[in-house]
């Protein structure tokens, strides 16, 4: 939502201009000479707290001197900052025009006044500058500008010259980073010896200076042909701004919010690091719950030093305080999902708010799947990732698994169908993906049988020899048991699961099934030498329908080689090495997830008009309630205010429809009066296991998965991703000049002496 300039003739709005906006001060006597200097009628009997909250002034009504950067990345008022340029009178050209920021008309009493005030003024500073001299005169040694502001000197033609300069330089990176123009250009080994290539930085730069650019010309018309006009370093150093520009305009929305929530996605591979990305959960003021991506965490094999470095990221570079944080969910892989339970207990032990959660964008039986801490389940789910991007790899492939589909489906075409549009989209991540898989086994089979053997030669050597590769992974007896034991398993999960996805009110319900559902898994693991003889025989017969051996892992037979005391089954093997511990660490894992503070907030869905309709109004929110006391504007009028939300509904008229989600009780015209309600649906609707409701706002996990699917890994960086990712996010090129200036370079000192000769060889 933008912020409008306040001032009288001024249309500026934030979403037009990289100027900065500043809030009316909330000190009384400040804000009262605010509202003088702006003239208008209107303000004069508003409180400094909703000026504050509800007006702006742009910079362009403050004098240069009153306006300084405290930090790299902000633009703020000096304390004693004072507005006084303003337009009173072009609105006098147009006399009948409607003006919503009415200038208030002076009597001569009061034109006598301010001019006496503004001559006291000037005379009151007189006299401090004369002190200032004496005091000066007087005291020689010391140096003045100590415990003073700097004074604020104008810029001289060198140095307008050079903020230009590197202005066109931001610009660069700027435009690379946003259409994903990776920083190298041609490798090492394709250039010939002797001959300077420059990389996409210069020559885009160059490519400027040739189209005509002075400022770029005059800075490098006598340089070197074989001279790179901006080195790596400074390359670095500038993409490091840009990145913290870009990313601050995010958290600043998130500062203004209060409340938020941490996810991490699946670890990637970034120029052959691994890193965790990071997106935060919050909702705006214009009352939409966004996700948004704000940078990397380079990854660390100790979870440890990797909880350390997550919270000083976020806290000390960041700057979130992570007090505000309501909600924290991490989507890895399997291998992964352990070391991010500790950093999650690490953060649940300074911060108890901080609920651990699933994310609404995983399911939970794959969720669960990942975190098993069993070798053959993390293998058997990095086969099914394998299998899925073998047949997206192209149509053929997909129309070739579809045509064996046809075949073994002749007898129930629907369900051939279905299974079609099924293998058309990503599969994996569905709550029935094991299902699925099984039933789909016998045709993968045979078609990647027949993509390794075809006679044709329809397929180059790359995708048959690759299809010959997963061909026999899916035939192993290992990964036959597997999957077919996580299907069996997860059964018990998945419409759980499904509802979790659902509808708020699904949500809501599903909270009060989970012991239903933790008591049949108990019920599984007490009795579970019975339910693992009926999950190893049918993995027996559909090993035997594909015509495969069923056998022990090679690394057990190895291990236990000529022990002839040894009397394992195949059956007793898969019982204790993966049944019971898949079995013991599912019911354990939901258990953690789901805690009791987190049923708790899900019981405070019944907030949601339609879920309270569907109790009959008759709910118990005040109860559950508790655990967000502190985060409410007015707790003691909790119980009454309540009342009055569940009244407001139950007797609704009949053409108004009960809100069926949070986004649309956060829309509601009258939902600011009932500022507890509000609190907890903002809070509540940042939770990571809430699912956003409009799509719009969930750009960040989009855009990062189509850069990392678009980007070579050698060619990523985390500082072009963020700019990719963020690409309309506003910019301020002055402040990243400002900002590279005060911290890599002195008055006297020229970017252009950091630049690299590259020696012909």
């Amino acid at each position: 939502m933008p912020n409008f300039c306040a001032a009288p003739n001024c249309t500026r709005k934030s979403t037009q201009s990289d100027l900065a906006f500043f809030r009316f001060p909330r000190d009384p006597a400040r804000c009262q000479k605010w509202v003088e200097n702006c003239r208008r009628a209107d303000l004069e009997d508003k409180t400094p707290d909703q000026l504050n909250k509800h007006y702006r002034l742009c910079a362009k009504h403050f004098e240069t001197s009153m306006i300084c950067r405290t930090s790299p990345y902000r633009t703020v008022l000096r304390d004693n900052a004072i507005p006084t340029i303003f337009d009173l009178t072009s609105h006098l050209n147009n006399p009948h025009s409607r003006h919503r920021k009415r200038i208030k008309e002076l009597s001569e009493d009061e034109i006598r006044t301010l001019k006496q005030k503004k001559i006291d003024e000037i005379s009151e500073q007189e006299q401090k500058h004369k002190e200032t001299n004496n005091s000066n005169a007087q005291n020689p040694s010391e140096e003045g500008g100590e415990g003073q502001d700097e004074d604020i000197l104008p810029l001289t033609l060198e140095e307008k010259e050079n903020k230009e300069y590197l202005k066109s330089l931001f610009e660069i990176l700027i435009l690379m980073g946003k259409q994903n123009i990776p920083l190298d250009g041609h490798e090492a080994d394709e250039i010939p010896e002797g001959l300077f290539t420059p990389d996409n930085f210069q020559a885009l730069l160059e490519c400027r200076i040739n189209s005509g650019e002075e400022v770029l010309r005059k800075r490098f018309e006598t340089t070197a042909v074989n001279t790179l006009f901006c080195s790596k370093t400074q390359q670095r150093q500038m993409l490091e701004i840009c990145e913290s520009c870009i990313r601050e305009e995010t958290l600043r929305e998130v500062r203004d919010s209060h409340f938020f929530s941490i996810i991490t996605d699946d670890v990637v591979d970034i120029a052959g690091e691994e890193h965790l990305p990071v997106l935060v959960r919050f909702v705006d003021e214009s009352h939409n719950l966004r996700e948004e991506f704000v940078g990397f965490l380079p990854y660390e094999a100790d979870a440890e030093i990797l909880a350390v470095k997550f919270h000083t990221m976020i806290t000390e570079k960041w700057g979130l305080n992570m007090e505000y944080c309501r909600g924290q969910a991490y989507i890895v892989s399997s291998g992964f999902s352990s070391k991010m339970k500790v950093v999650a207990s690490r953060l649940l032990e300074k911060y108890p708010q901080a609920i651990y959660t699933l994310c609404s964008s995983c399911a939970l039986n794959m969720w669960l799947a990942k975190s098993v801490p069993v070798m053959g389940v993390s293998v058997a789910l990095g086969t099914i990732e394998e299998v899925c991007s073998f047949f997206h790899r192209s149509p053929e492939l997909l129309l070739e698994l579809d045509n064996v589909i046809s075949v073994l489906f002749q007898n129930s075409k629907e369900r051939g169908k279905e299974l079609k549009e099924i293998c058309h989209s990503q599969w994996t991540g569905r709550h029935d993906a094991f299902e699925i898989l099984v039933e789909l086994l016998q045709a993968l089979v045979i078609c990647l049988d027949g993509i390794n053997s075809d006679t044709n030669i329809r397929w180059n050597n790359c995708i048959a020899g690759r299809a010959f590769v997963l061909c026999s992974a899916v035939t192993d007896f290992d990964f036959i048991v597997t999957i077919v034991v996580l299907k069996n398993v997860l059964s018990f999960t998945r419409a759980f699961g499904k509802n979790l996805q659902g509808q708020t009110s699904d949500v809501f319900f599903a909270a009060g099934s989970l012991t239903a559902v933790l008591h049949s898994l108990n019920e599984v693991m007490e009795n579970i030498e019975v339910y693992h003889e009926f999950w190893f025989e049918e993995a027996t017969n559909l090993a035997t329908k594909l015509d495969i051996q069923m056998k022990l892992p090679g690394k057990f037979r190895r291990a236990h080689q000529g022990n002839l005391e040894s009397q394992l089954t195949s059956e007793s093997y898969y019982k204790e090495t993966l049944s019971v511990p898949t079995v013991e660490h599912i019911i354990q894992e939901l258990k953690d997830i789901f805690s009791e503070q987190h049923l708790k907030a899900l019981k405070c869905l019944s907030l949601v008009p339609s879920v309270m309709g569907q109790l009959k109004f008759n709910t118990s929110e005040e109860h559950h309630a508790d655990m967000y006391r502190s985060d409410l504007p007015n707790p003691d009028t909790l119980s009454a205010e309540l009342h009055c939300w569940r009244i407001k509904w139950k007797h609704r008229g009949k053409d108004i429809e009960l809100p069926s989600t949070i986004y649309e009780a956060l829309h509601l015209p009258d939902i600011k009066f009932f500022p507890n309600v509000y609190a907890l649906l903002k809070v509540l609707c940042i939770l990571p296991v809430m699912k956003v409701e409009n799509e719009r706002y969930e750009n960040g996990r989009k855009r990062l998965k189509a850069y990392l699917r678009n980007t070579l890994t050698d060619q990523r960086s985390s500082n072009l991703a963020l700019l990719n990712i963020n690409f309309d996010i506003k910019h301020d090129l002055d402040l990243m000049v400002d900002t590279y200036i005060k911290l890599y370079t002195s008055k006297s000192e020229l970017p252009t002496e950091n630049s690299e000769t590259m020696e012909n060889t």
